[in-house]
């Protein structure tokens, strides 16, 4: 035998686990909605008679039921989704009817599966209508012991009312709920004009109505050609309100959180907007929530717009997500395939029609069984001395009164009339084995005159109803309006009279918020910022003076370095050796009572690169930067502004090479100083103007490399500190003027030994 090639092999065999997760494990059937493992958990607790109105049973008891008959896979992943189907803020309507703790929307998972208990809900059993009249095919479950059904009858469009989301082999399904009121108005629109347009059933179906409620805010537009596609996103808010606490104070009180959003988890994020101080005017959150969702915003003054405050948390948290709707269903329980609303619904439709036909026929058998019964008894009746002689006297009853030949008129006189002669059943005649079955099991108390008149009229209307059913299925527009009939009682039992029967999630237009400045929201106040050498950072109130540092307190081998006068309102930049640059709002430092708090907890400097210069952002300005190398350039101070915490790139430095600098540029000219003390001087202008780069060289050197560098103005000289703290300059500078990336001179006399210019 040959062997098989290995990419054949292994091609065949992905492909067969690809086809078994798209159709029997992630994508729900269009027709009823349900994935398998749904399907079954709802047949076995049908099947173990756990109706709304009964019982509760353990739900370790139906998981494993589902498990050992239907479903072979794990008892955990069974329950898990079994609880999911009674969680009513996951499910628009749930399936499951839960007792016990079956989780919450903080995230919380639910009991294990033996301390909680179930049973189906009215629409689970809205789903399984029909099962007992042959409405849907069957197979044999996985060990071919039992049977379940392929598919479920479904008396309304449970894929679109209660959504669905799973990720198979290469494709995936994320379907929002729907209420289940506007899934059958657009069902009966549907069936009224077969060829409606897409447009035209958002009249009926606006959008989706999420279990948790919240506000859509997504342009019409953009609804309207998601529902066409099948793809698209929409956005989804939190449903807030303005509380007033007199004089003046309030808070705000969300009620409703987007879909799918775990409380919990949205507390603690924007718990950690207010420590960073991203949202710098809002104080405090607090979950007050009990049976209802409600979450308390307090802002920092009573002066904030309330509208600015809850934008600003719509960008920044999950207080608005946005639900990308991939409609990607089996069609037929075979096809996958994208559909718009439209052909959902026409699926459904189509699935219902096959239904009626199916439980129509069935019915029919139903009746001619019936109708050949009580033809049996009436002839029975008819002849029932005779009847009685047979079976009292002869050894073989069953056989003679097979192979008598009987007379459907009466044997002796009665007060009524003759009955009629049965439909199909000549005045004389034998009776069939289910006929004579039937009469040798009839009970004597059945043979009064009043059962007999009981029989005619039951065979009356038997005949009735068959000439009813056999028109139907006779006539594609009656079977249109029986279908018509059923989704309008569908719409009576679950609409807007059902518990949780009316919509939910409002439809809004909601206009993009303009961005509101930081500075705009923060009340201006004098701040002096004080930096140690060991990067604790700290902001006092006021402006201090600066000339008193000694008062100032410091950790233990600490001392201050950087000391500067600014205000909440201000931007710093921080420069790093590592030649990023860092945006912190003044606003957010630690106060200055303490020693403040490390300013790489604050941003990502690493541990390795050390500050090199925090100082006011002044927006249009700009700054020289250099490396230790030598090299640099000019940067404008907007260009260096960071959105992250890591920062942004600007000075290039590479193989021992550090950012060593950023001044800002004042004058017409530059001034260096190497390691080797040689002064350079050159005018501004031959240094590039760049973003990002590693510069062009400043001044050339044999050992060692740059020491400091300033900007002046030429016609005001060069100014430096000399050792004693006296300001000097230097207004003849001719012999150190050079081309950049010169060598220099000497520097001058009374020029501080350490190489720096102040």
């Amino acid at each position: 035998m040959l062997a098989e090639p290995l990419r054949r092999a292994i091609g065949d065999r992905y492909l067969t686990y690809a086809l078994s997760t798209i159709m029997h494990r992630a994508l729900p059937d269009a027709r009823d909605g349900l994935k398998p493992v749904h399907r079954r958990i709802l047949y076995a607790m049908r099947e173990l008679k756990l109706a709304p109105n009964g019982r509760f049973r353990k739900s370790s008891k139906i998981s494993g039921d589902v498990m050992g008959n239907y479903h072979p896979h794990g008892d955990t992943a069974i329950y898990d989704a079994m609880a999911r189907l009674a969680q009513d803020f996951n499910v628009r309507y749930p399936l499951v009817d839960g007792q016990g703790n079956f989780g919450n929307i903080d995230g919380d998972n639910p009991a294990a599966s033996r301390y909680t208990e179930a049973r189906l809900t009215a629409v689970a059993e809205a789903l399984m209508e029909g099962l007992t009249e042959n409405a849907v095919d069957f197979r044999d479950n996985y060990d071919g012991t039992l049977t379940e059904p392929v598919v479920l009858p479904a008396s309304f469009p449970n894929l679109l009312a209660n959504g669905s989301s799973g990720i198979a082999v290469g494709m995936a399904t994320n379907i929002p709920p729907h209420n289940i009121a506007e899934l059958c108005n657009a069902c009966l629109h549907l069936i009224k004009t077969p060829d409606a347009r897409d447009e035209t059933l958002l009249q009926y179906v606006p959008g989706p109505d999420f279990p948790t409620g919240g506000v859509l805010v997504e342009a019409p537009e953009n609804i309207a050609r998601a529902y066409a596609t099948g793809r698209g996103s929409m956005r989804l808010r939190a449903k807030w309100e303005k509380e007033d606490l007199g004089r003046g104070t309030w808070q705000i009180v969300v009620t409703e959180i987007p879909y799918q959003v775990q409380k919990s988890k949205l507390v603690e994020r924007i718990a950690d907007l207010i420590q960073t101080r991203r949202i710098p005017i809002l104080a405090d959150v607090r979950d007050e929530s009990a049976e209802d969702i409600r979450l308390v915003l307090e802002p920092r003054a009573k002066t904030v717009d309330p509208e600015v405050l809850m934008n600003l948390l719509f960008r920044n948290c999950d207080l608005e997500t946005r639900f990308s709707m991939n409609m990607n269903v089996l069609i037929d329980g075979l096809t996958p395939k994208v559909c718009s609303m439209k052909e959902v619904l026409r699926a459904f439709l189509d699935h219902r029609r096959d239904v009626l036909q199916r439980r129509s026929a069935h019915r029919l058998a139903k009746i001619d069984h019936r109708l050949e019964v009580l033809e049996g008894f009436i002839t029975a009746f008819l002849n029932l001395d005779r009847v009685i002689d047979i079976i009292r006297y002869d050894d073989e009853p069953k056989t003679a009164l097979m192979l008598e030949n009987w007379s459907l008129k009466r044997g002796r006189a009665r007060d009524e009339a003759d009955y009629v002669t049965p439909v199909g059943i000549d005045t004389e005649g034998e009776l069939t084995e289910v006929q004579t079955e039937a009469i040798l099991n009839m009970r004597l108390r059945s043979l009064r005159r009043l059962e007999e008149l009981e029989l005619v009229r039951e065979r009356d209307a038997l005949m009735a109803e068959r000439a009813g059913l056999e028109d139907l299925m006779a006539s594609p527009e009656r079977q249109w309006t029986r279908i018509a009939e059923q989704i309008r009682e569908t719409r009576k039992s679950f609409g807007k009279d059902y518990f949780g029967g009316a919509r939910r999630t409002l439809i809004e237009a909601a206009a993009e918020a303009e961005e509101v400045p930081v500075e705009a929201m923060i009340e201006r106040e004098p701040i002096t910022v004080v930096c140690s050498k060991m990067g604790w950072i700290r902001a006092m109130k006021g402006h201090i003076d600066l000339s008193q540092t000694e008062k100032l307190k410091f950790k233990d081998g600490d001392e201050g370095r950087f000391l500067f006068h600014a205000e909440t309102t201000d931007k710093l930049l921080v420069f790093g050796s590592n030649g990023r640059f860092y945006t912190m709002q003044a606003s957010n430092l630690p106060g200055g009572r303490g020693m403040g708090e490390p300013l790489r907890l604050m941003i990502d400097l690493p541990n390795e690169s050390e500050i090199v210069e925090i100082r006011i952002h002044r927006p249009g300005a700009k700054l020289v930067v250099a490396s230790t190398a030598g090299d640099g350039f000019l940067v404008s101070e907007d260009e260096v502004l960071a959105q992250t915490r890591t920062g942004r790139q600007v000075l290039n430095v590479k193989d021992g090479v550090r950012a060593l600098l950023a001044k800002p540029v004042w004058g017409d000219h530059v001034a260096c100083v190497g390691e080797n003390r040689k002064v350079l001087v050159f005018p501004i202008e031959e240094l590039p103007e760049l973003g990002r780069g590693k510069g062009v060289r400043l001044q050339k050197y044999k050992d060692g490399g740059l020491s400091d560098l300033t900007t002046f103005p030429l016609a005001d000289g060069l100014s430096w500190h000399d050792p004693a703290g006296r300001t000097r300059t230097e207004t003849e500078l001719g012999e150190w003027i050079g081309k950049r990336a010169g060598i220099g001179r000497m520097a001058p006399r009374g020029f501080p030994r350490d190489n720096r210019f102040n």
